[in-house]
């Protein structure tokens, strides 16, 4: 069997891409063969965004990267900080902070709030996010300031927990299924709350079976912890 071959866990830093984490681990598998790093497999579940850090998974050879999309597909689980009272174009920190409302909410109606988008909902995406319309990145048409709309869609939201509210600041951890933007529920919780709302940080945990806490960090990355990790 391809000794290069398996699914990875790695524990994306900040202001990395998904992308970024991907052709570290193949420039690595790469200079070990002798090969070019284009020759060397590798794919990934779940994209997080350059902000968030956490749980990515890799698939790394053909026999895994085949399977991309049927993994894709698994819940996730995250660790949400988020301010009160600002909001910003992105729905996160990527842009500055914008006053919204001095009003203050108390903790009951919080909680309250949070509990309403447990279970299915509609979503909208933000439109600074990597979508494809018409085969652009949403993100791209965004900053070129077009004007467009991203269709809204259904996600599930099977429970909010360990909920921290100290305003601004409320920090919560919640399980929700693929395709679902965090950014966004925060944002939606801000409207409701008639306060505004955007993400300070993401932390991803959980990706289906996989956890963060057997994820291997790209400090000090070698050839041979990736060997040891990689799971069949």
């Amino acid at each position: 069997m391809e000794p290069f071959e398996g699914i990875l866990l790695v524990d994306k830093p900040i202001n990395w891409t998904s992308f970024d984490v991907v052709n570290n681990i193949r420039g690595t598998i790469a200079r070990s063969k002798n090969v070019k790093p284009k020759l060397i497999k590798i794919g990934h579940i779940g994209t997080l965004d350059p902000l968030a850090t956490g749980l990515v998974v890799l698939l790394v050879g053909k026999k895994y990267t085949t399977k991309a999309e049927e993994l894709s597909k698994m819940d996730k689980i995250y660790e949400v900080k988020s301010k009160l009272g600002y909001i910003t174009k992105s729905f996160d920190s990527e842009f500055p902070e914008e006053f919204f409302s001095s009003h203050i909410p108390g903790g009951d109606d919080v909680i309250s709030v949070l509990n309403k988008f447990i279970g299915q909902t509609m979503q909208s995406p933000p439109i600074y996010s990597a979508i494809k319309l018409n085969g652009k990145r949403a993100y791209k048409l965004a900053r070129e300031g077009k004007q467009f709309e991203i269709k809204r869609r259904p996600v599930t939201i099977y429970f909010i927990e360990d909920v921290i509210y100290k305003y601004p600041d409320l920090n919560f951890r919640l399980k929700v299924s693929s395709g679902t933007y965090i950014r966004s529920l925060v944002n939606d919780v801000g409207q409701k709350l008639k306060t505004g709302a955007f993400m300070t940080g993401l932390k991803r945990t959980n990706i289906g079976p996989y956890n963060v806490n057997e994820a291997i960090s790209l400090k000090d990355l070698s050839i041979e912890k990736i060997l040891q990790n990689l799971k069949k």
